[in-house]
């Protein structure tokens, strides 16, 4: 059996019990891997005071994880550094806040070559290899410079920028050279494959040999739009099994007769949260009928707090959230509920249910698979309304969400009283078309289509 090898920054290695993450690359190799035997390698998020030579080997049968430790310095200069002050923040068009360093760079630049090394020893001649994320992007170049021939592939989750904004990125003519080192590119959208080609014509002279095909000096390179999926038939029996969390009881006994909004991230600059919360104090403000009927339930686990901008947008979030809580609240009644704490799939699943809204407005983002999950964890007979940023990845496929400008507080603020006041038969319809488009892209087809391709190539 032709063996499957993983990268990706983190490795979601199984539990004692043999339970593996529920995250969503998690989810997504795990069904790659039941068609495969196969290696995960990267990261294993500890640091240690020296470099580690070789990585830690894991054995759980048919999947085998190697997972190497990090110096406090190449966390700081590849993680916290140039992966995300500098390349998160590009590809989020936020080119203000990307702070660019040359020892960062030149950090990150020296961890994907310790990976390459390490990898070099454990990758066999048949072998397909298939890396993930933007902490990788060089990757390829290193493998092929110790001498690995094998066919490539590289899955881009975040957004892909136009050229003018990636290029603002110092060293940013230096990481698109290494990009025709892999044979197969995927991004989450057509637009991200179209950013990213005419930013390989633009400054490298690429040749468009088919649409998505290009010829950039001796190499040849596919990049492809393949939207990530979600396991929706896990996610649905998540949500159906949910009504016996004591957590979603306690929701459910304090919500009352109220309509319950929610809205799920990680707290990045890069969803809109403090936006989010003014467009919801717009609707509170231009329909004072609704106040005390609905609630607001935002759930932001804190991620990246070592990062300068991520503390900033901690403050303003909680200063937000505050006006607004003492400024339109009522004795037995708070507009806004904000919780860091990290939920299980069960939970999140059964809270998505309840909810009558989906507020899913990111600035810019990848795909968002918050989007999806809603939709699949929905009752068929009485199903919510997802309200979906523009600028996120699944606005593409999830076209019959109410669609809207996450920079526009009036236009969110009227979709927020739209979805309150749909009628059942609108919002049937809505759902039965959103979730077909679920079910023919979920997780297993998504991997096993890029696997295939990667395959022929």
């Amino acid at each position: 059996m032709r063996r499957l090898v993983v990268i990706s920054n983190r490795v979601a290695v199984p539990d004692a019990t043999g339970k593996a993450a529920a995250g969503g690359l998690a989810v997504a190799l795990h069904e790659a891997f039941q068609a495969y035997q196969g290696l995960w390698f990267g990261w294993s998020g500890k640091v240690s005071a020296h470099p580690a030579a070789q990585p830690k080997i894991i054995d759980k049968g048919q999947v085998q994880y190697a997972v190497m430790d990090l110096t406090s310095r190449d966390r700081q200069e590849y993680y916290n550094g140039f992966a995300n002050r500098a390349l998160w923040p590009i590809m989020h068009y936020r080119i203000g806040l990307s702070e660019f360093s040359r020892a960062d760079y030149a950090g990150y630049l020296r961890v994907n070559r310790s990976f390459a090394s390490a990898l070099a020893h454990l990758i066999q001649p048949d072998d397909l290899v298939w890396v993930h994320d933007y902490h990788l992007i060089p990757l390829a170049s290193e493998l092929r410079a110790v001498g690995i021939s094998n066919p490539i592939g590289y899955f881009h989750h975040i957004p892909w920028p136009a050229p003018e904004v990636f290029g603002a990125l110092p060293g940013s003519t230096e990481l698109l050279r290494v990009i025709p080192d892999y044979d197969l590119l995927g991004v989450q959208t057509e637009r991200d494959a179209d950013n990213l080609r005419r930013s390989l014509v633009q400054e490298l002279g690429a040749i468009h040999r088919r649409a998505d095909l290009l010829d950039v000096g001796s190499r040849r390179i596919r990049i492809k739009s393949a939207p990530i999926g979600i396991d929706v038939n896990g996610f649905q029996q998540a949500a159906q099994r949910s009504g016996s969390s004591r957590l979603l009881k306690q929701t459910i006994a304090g919500l009352g007769s109220r309509q319950l909004i929610i809205g799920v991230d990680r707290l990045d600059y890069s969803k809109g949260i403090p936006e989010r919360m003014e467009a919801f104090e717009r609707f509170l403000v231009s329909h004072p009928d609704q106040r005390g009927r609905v609630t607001y339930l935002q759930i932001a686990p804190t991620s990246r707090s070592e990062v300068p901008e991520y503390a900033t947008l901690s403050r303003d979030v909680n200063e937000t959230l505050g006006r607004i809580n003492g400024s339109l609240g009522e004795p037995g009644w708070v507009p806004i509920h904000y919780v860091t704490s990290t939920y299980s799939r069960g939970v999140l699943a059964g809270l998505y249910r309840l909810a009558r809204v989906g507020l899913v407005t990111p600035m810019r983002d990848g795909m968002n698979l918050v989007a999806k999950e809603y939709v699949a964890a929905q009752d068929p007979q009485d199903p919510g309304v997802l309200i979906l940023s523009k600028f996120a990845g699944a606005a593409e496929e999830l076209t019959d969400a109410l669609i809207v400008n996450p920079n526009d507080k009036v236009e969110v603020a009227e979709a927020i009283q739209h979805a309150l006041h749909m009628s059942q038969e609108e919002r049937v319809a809505r759902w039965q078309v959103m979730s077909k488009v679920l079910w023919n892209s979920d997780v297993s087809r998504w991997a096993a289509a890029f696997i295939k391709d990667l395959a022929a190539n």
